[in-house]
């Protein structure tokens, strides 16, 4: 997707394959994790990136403090989707499969709307048991729940977040049958980071 919104870019990979699992493990953001997501974009600092691109919702309070810590732009995935949803939503639901991903989340569209002058009221809501039957091979099952819990959610908001990229390829299917929008970050992260990087050129 990179490589079709930003043609030309070079993309460095910078990776703590751990750190994911200890916010899970941990349900939150500790001062460690904190640390270890300062240290990557230190790192990619270092090696002369232009920008810093997040691909984990579940990390966004994280990358808040690391941005505090390089002089290098910091993207996160989900700012665009966030924007957005606090532009066009009153209501708003944001629908997860990992727990650790709807605080960030909904932490994120409040502090857009606050910063465009709107009131929202946000719905969360947790596929229980969703994640782990994906991690267990069951796609279907998987899907079938979060349709489940997005139709149940469709009735009490008028636009749904999609709290985890991963379930970017449900987005169209949820939005015809929830009747509501749907949003993922994905594609609009990317977008919005090509606009953040040819700002950088001007």
């Amino acid at each position: 997707m990179i490589a079709e919104l930003i043609p030309g870019a070079e993309v460095m990979h910078f990776v703590d394959s751990d750190v994911l699992a200890t916010v899970v493990r941990e349900q939150g953001i500790s001062p460690n994790s904190e640390v270890r997501m300062t240290r990557l974009a230190q790192a990619a600092e270092a090696a002369g990136a232009d920008i810093i691109f997040s691909a984990c919702s579940s990390l966004g309070p994280a990358l808040d403090v690391a941005a505090q810590n390089v002089g290098t732009p910091v993207v996160k995935i989900d700012e665009a989707m966030a924007l957005q949803a606090a532009s066009d939503g009153r209501r708003i639901g944001v629908l997860a499969t990992v727990p650790t991903t709807l605080g960030p989340t909904s932490d994120l569209i409040e502090k857009k709307a606050v910063e465009i002058g709107r009131d929202v009221e946000i719905e969360q809501r947790l596929c229980e048991g969703a994640f782990a039957v994906l991690m267990a091979g069951d796609r279907e099952k998987h899907d079938a729940l979060i349709i489940e819990q997005a139709t149940n959610l469709a009735e009490k908001v008028d636009l749904i977040v999609l709290a985890q990229a991963s379930m970017n390829r449900l987005a169209e299917v949820l939005q015809e049958k929830t009747g509501v929008t749907v949003l993922s970050s994905p594609r609009m992260g990317v977008g919005y980071l090509a606009q953040r990087v040819s700002q950088l050129a001007v």
